[in-house]
């Protein structure tokens, strides 16, 4: 056969296109986690025990040490005065039940915690062992033990086998019509059971409003007025792009939107679109240009002459605080304040969300979305829900699955269940950029190929921290003390990442603490401010609205909506069109 003809037949393989097609098929069962990052992080950990005795006979030692304690606990625990071998984690509330004290449950869930706290003590403080794989380590074995806990099965569980006994078992059989429904649903694409009741612009979302400007990656959204003057600085509202703008206008009780528009306050609010495969090439320039600065030059044409209170949730927060940075360096004054809600700025210690931020992890959901042009948000709220897996998991498989109870659903886990998708290209790059390299802390962000810093901030600025937070954990927040040359009002409120913003007046159990350190003090490490700040029961909303209103002028008549003679013209009712989109 001639040379030629033979080469023609015989292609070479592109190797990469091949990886890629491997991964993103073993991404779909793998939920979007590397088994590679996985695999390497066990094997930093088990050579490091296996080359250092020492540290298995520490761990022999405290093994006998809690069997003895144990021993001993099992010979007292009638006695009404013995201690419990091992208390249970503030947050972890399996355990809490009066028929949990009783024999032999007691025991069970005893041997329980001291084997999962010996597990700790095997998978931490290994000399040699890499921080991060050290944590993923100790997550991945967290998260192994909790499968076995026995709270989740029928015979070690005390409330559920008190409940089958009473109910004559009709409990598993109600729970096991619940996992088939919940099957199908999931199956077929579809929103957990009870999200039917939530419907986008008829109960949530329905803050009156018009769309006064669109373009392809943001509608903004200007609130009506409900009050006869308004504060004249308007409040730009921009929330992260990995969820749908409306958790800050669920219902109307419980809508911030509405909380500040009643109050006099002028709201416009950024709409992400949700981004399909026409979508891949949108990186973090493009949605740094379309949306945040956008938003701004339209605020500038609508309420001319005004200063903008600016506020960024999340992500959108620390893309508001790149804006801002940015401005400040070209002495673009336009904002009057900066409010970061849940929002990070350096991502040197993002918490248990690091777990799943590595070079291998980061390459493996490269080749995921490459085969799509972006990540699906199915697999972004897998990794959330194992971040807090003992409320969003387990704790949901007791109650709907052992105890046959449909709790009913909230708004605001409605809405958790609406997910949106990530443009690869910017999924990369601020996964890169922001959590490996963290170059916006460390002055290496560019914008318009110059780099920023968030010292050229001088906008005062009010930040909020959730004690719950295992997506922006406060500490992390709370860093923006020495990273910025600004007053900084520090608030800190019960609840996790989303409860703990919604958390309007009236909600129960909440409390928050406050204080404002400004530009010429000197710094207070956060343990030290958590353990001095005031403490106020209740929601922190009245308070950044009061923080707002004395950072505002008097109060004027209400602007027009839109500005058409601008090329701003209403172009539909809110909540727009993009949040539709599924």
């Amino acid at each position: 056969m001639d040379e030629s003809v033979s080469d023609t037949l015989i292609q070479p393989i592109n190797s990469q296109n091949l990886d890629r097609m491997v991964h993103a098929w073993m991404g779909r069962l793998t939920q979007g986690l590397s088994p590679a990052a996985l695999a390497v992080a066990y094997f930093d950990w088990a050579i490091h025990l296996a080359i250092y005795p020492g540290k298995r006979v520490e761990l022999a030692e405290k093994g006998l040490r809690k069997l003895h304690r144990f021993i001993h606990y099992a010979l007292h625990a009638r006695d009404p005065d013995c201690p419990l071998c091992i208390e249970p984690l503030p947050q972890d509330e399996r355990f809490t039940g009066p028929a949990w004290q009783e024999s032999p449950f007691n025991l069970i869930h005893q041997s329980f915690l001291l084997y999962q706290q010996w597990w700790h003590n095997a998978t931490t403080e290994v000399r040699g062992v890499s921080r991060h794989h050290e944590h993923v380590v100790n997550f991945a074995s967290r998260q192994i033990l909790d499968v076995f806990s026995p709270s989740n099965f029928i015979l070690t569980n005390p409330e559920v086998l008190e409940t089958t006994i009473r109910k004559g078992g009709v409990n598993l059989y109600e729970g096991a019509m619940n996992l088939w429904r919940d099957w199908e649903r999931q199956a077929a694409g579809k929103p957990p059971e009870g999200a039917e009741a939530f419907r986008v612009g008829k109960n949530v979302a329905v803050t009156p409003g018009k769309v006064v400007f669109r373009n392809r990656l943001i509608e903004l959204i200007q609130y009506s007025p409900a009050t006869g003057t308004v504060y004249p600085e308007p409040v730009l509202v921009v929330p992260s792009w990995i969820m749908k703008y409306y958790i800050l206008d669920l219902s109307p009780q419980n809508s911030l939107v509405k909380y500040l528009v009643d109050r006099g306050h002028t709201v416009f609010l950024v709409s992400w679109k949700n981004p399909g495969e026409a979508d891949r090439d949108l990186g973090m320039d493009d949605y740094l240009r379309l949306g945040p600065m956008a938003a701004l030059d339209a605020l500038s044409a609508i309420v001319p002459d005004r200063r903008i209170h600016a506020t960024g949730y999340c992500l959108g927060g620390t893309l508001l605080s790149v804006a801002a940075s940015a401005m400040a360096r070209d002495n673009d004054d336009r904002l009057k304040t900066v409010t970061l809600f849940a929002a990070e700025v350096d991502f040197g210690e993002p918490g248990e969300l690091s777990l799943f931020i590595d070079d291998s992890q980061i390459a493996y959901l490269e080749d995921i979305m490459w085969d799509r042009g972006y990540l699906d948000g199915k697999q972004m709220a897998g990794a959330f829900q194992l971040l807090n897996s003992k409320d969003l998991i387990w704790s949901r498989l007791i109650h709907d699955y052992l105890m046959g109870v449909r709790r009913p659903l909230p708004d605001l886990m409605a809405w958790n269940a609406d997910a949106t998708r990530l443009p690869y290209r910017m999924h990369k790059e601020y996964l890169t950029s922001l959590y490996l390299a963290n170059d916006l802390a460390e002055g290496r962000y560019l914008v318009n190929d110059r780099p920023i810093a968030l010292s050229d901030i001088r906008a005062p600025i009010f930040a909020v921290g959730t004690v719950k937070d295992h997506v922006s954990p406060w500490k992390s927040v709370y860093k923006l003390h020495i990273l910025t040359d600004t007053d900084v009002t520090f608030v800190l409120t019960t609840g996790g990442h989303n409860a703990g913003i919604v958390s309007e007046p009236g909600h129960p159990r909440r409390s928050y603490q406050i204080a404002t350190r400004h530009d010429d003090e000197k710094y207070v490490d956060p343990e030290t401010w958590q353990a001095i700040a005031p403490r106020h029961e209740g929601s922190w909303w009245p308070a950044w609205q009061q923080w707002l209103a004395e950072r505002s002028g008097s109060r004027v008549a209400p602007p027009a909506t839109g500005a058409p003679e601008k090329g701003y013209h209403p172009l539909g009712g809110a909540p727009g069109t993009y949040v539709l989109q599924p």
